[in-house]
Parts: C-alpha cells; structure tokens; sequence
C-alpha cells in the first residue's frame, strides 16, 4: 500500500510536519479509524505523533490523542469517536513532532486505512452532547462529561480548553470537572477528551459562559424628606455588568454608623420610614440576576439628611455684636434666663447682650 512518511534525518529536533485533512460534517454517530507506524532502528524515540480535531476552522487546540517512542516494525490501529455533528464540521490532523534520527509514521492508502464508519467505535468511548455553562463572576463552574462504549484502565479524562489547557480528570466515564472561582477571563470553550492507547473521544465543544452581577452608576435620587423619613427613587436605568434583574434592594445605614439595614423593594422609588431627626443617611441601590453569586456590589450612595422635629437652631453661638442667619427655635442666654423667639424664615441676626 501506499503510506505518508517523515523521514527525520532531514530534520533538526524540534520540527513539526502537519498534514490536516478535509472537513467532516456528519449527522449520527461515527468512528475515525486511522493506522500508524513509528519506528526507529536505534530503539530510541523517534518522535511524537499527535491527533489534533480543529472544529469550525478553529485553533488546533491541544492533542486529543498522542503517541511516542518505537513500537516495532508493524502498523498499528486506533480510532476517534468524535461527538461533533452537523451543522458544525470538524477536521483531523496529524503532527508529527521530530525527536531523534528517523521517524517513518505510515498511513496505508486514505480511503481502506483512514476512514469513516457509521457506527460506535469499538477501542473509544462516545462522550454525551456536553452543555453550555453559564455563572456568576467568582462562583465555581463545573461540567460533566459522561462517556459510553468501552473504557480501559489506562483511560485518561480531560478537559480541554479550546485554547492550550487541559484539566485531568478520573478514570471513569463520568468525570465532573470544577473551575473554581471562575472570572470573565477564562470565558471560553470546552470539550471533554479521553485518551488511551488503542484511541481517544472527543466531545462536541461548550462554552462557558461568565456573567458579571450588576451594579448601578449613578446614586438614588432624593425626592423628598421628613423628619422620619427619606422618599427616593433608585436610578437604576444604568448598570455596570449583566442583566437581567430579578432582585432590587436599599441598603441604608447612618453616615459613619456601624449597622446597616437592606429592604428589598419592588417599585422605583421607596420610602424609608424611622428614621432619626436631623440624621445623615447613605443609601445605595443592590441588584441582582439569576444564580448563586448574582448580587452586585452596591452602587455609589446618596447622602442625605432628615429634617428636623419641631424646628433646629441652624446657628451656632457666636461672640457678642456677631450677625448670623437662623431659622426656628433659638435660645440665647441673657443674665442666665433661657428666653425663646421664634422666627419663621431665614432671618438675620445680631447677636448682642441686649434686645
């Protein structure tokens, strides 16, 4: 028969031949049955021959499935059960990646020796369709890759990253992976991988999908305010990170206190009821989406403060024949007698020993 070979001779350690063949697409379960050669006369390891399966015009990726050191002078047979159907298409390629002094790696005629059969494999597990996957920033992702057909002992699960890292796994045909603590950097595809001796399977690819929770841009709004009371609206039409919201909720605590209070509020203004006279408040806006870890930070506060009960001195005492401007009730000391004056609106006065 006929056969590709890279002869290594003619090559310094380090060089890759790539031979990628054309695009399959196909409806139903299949197998990839391919033969290989690797051999050196010296014993030595004549190289490393590496499966790559590239999906949509993709990146290579990493090897689903590689072979190294001398296995005789003999061909030897293994299979890949690649669980991509159409309308994706995905393509095979083989690297040969050159160690020593001579690697001759074989593929005897492409049609009786490297072809497609509609059927299980026999050597490789068919992975389950695996799912998309979607969280919150800073919870752990996890995908379960669920295998049938045939596993050997030496059966190797992973996870591949569509890029360059893979994640082992247990030897089982149900292998749950966890990426802890996941954030938006490690969005990306995955695809589960078995790999063995006798061939490797190959499950479609998934994304994993990282959202961030939402957080507002601009403070609550005041509307109005009492002496016991803050009405405002929460200003929440601008949102940093991802929707939809399901939750809205007020957190409020005095300025500088040490406790803080959140009322979850399903209206876009709410009334805080309560509160202390003549108190300054901070108030923020939570939102939250679906999932564990929804909740956003809380959004940049509105300071407020409450009026005052039954009016407030707004003046401080000043030195004697001092004018100032003041509202309400006042109490000004004269010959030690407390006397009261009440003056409607913002007047000025003169501060003096005598009225």
């Amino acid at each position: 028969g006929s056969y590709l070979m890279v002869n290594a001779s003619q090559h310094a350690p380090g060089q890759r031949a790539h031979v990628i063949f054309q695009s399959l697409s196909e409806n139903d379960t299949h197998c990839v049955q391919f033969s290989y050669f690797l051999y050196s006369r010296d014993g030595h390891s004549p190289g490393t021959l590496g499966i790559y399966v590239r999906v949509n015009g993709g990146p290579l990726g990493s090897a689903v499935w590689n072979m190294s050191g001398s296995h005789g002078r003999q061909w030897h047979q293994a299979e890949l059960a690649v669980s991509t159907f159409w309308p994706n298409e995905y393509q095979v390629g083989w690297v040969w990646s050159v160690v020593s002094l001579c690697l001759g790696v074989g593929i005897e005629r492409c049609r009786p020796e490297v072809r497609v059969s509609y059927y299980p494999c026999a050597k490789a597990p068919h992975f389950s369709r695996l799912g998309d996957v979607e969280v919150n920033a800073g919870q752990n992702a996890s995908f379960q890759c669920m295998a049938a057909g045939r596993a050997a002992e030496a059966e190797r699960f992973l996870l591949q990253v569509r890029g360059a890292r893979t994640l082992s796994g247990h030897r089982r045909f149900l292998a749950t992976f966890v990426l802890a603590s996941v954030s938006r950097s490690e969005q990306d595809l995955y695809r589960c991988v078995s790999q063995a001796p006798r061939g490797a399977g190959v499950s479609n690819f998934a994304e994993l999908i990282v959202k961030e929770p939402p957080t507002p841009i601009a403070p609550p709004q005041l509307l109005r305010a009492g002496p016991t009371y803050l009405i405002i609206q929460l200003n929440t039409n601008s949102i940093i990170g991802d929707g939809p919201i399901v939750r809205k909720e007020i957190e409020y605590r005095m300025s500088r206190g040490p406790w803080a209070e959140v009322h979850a509020v399903s209206l876009q203004t709410y009334k805080l009821w309560h509160l202390d006279p003549d108190t300054e408040y901070e108030i923020s806006v939570l939102l939250t989406r679906p999932g564990d870890g929804g909740t956003g930070r809380p959004g940049p506060p509105l300071i407020s403060r409450t009026k005052c009960a039954g009016g407030c001195l707004l003046a401080q005492f000043c030195p004697w024949d001092t004018w100032v401007w003041a509202q309400g009730y006042a109490g000004m000391d004269q010959g030690g007698t407390l006397h009261k004056v009440v003056w409607p609106a913002l007047v000025p006065l003169k501060l003096s020993k005598t009225l």
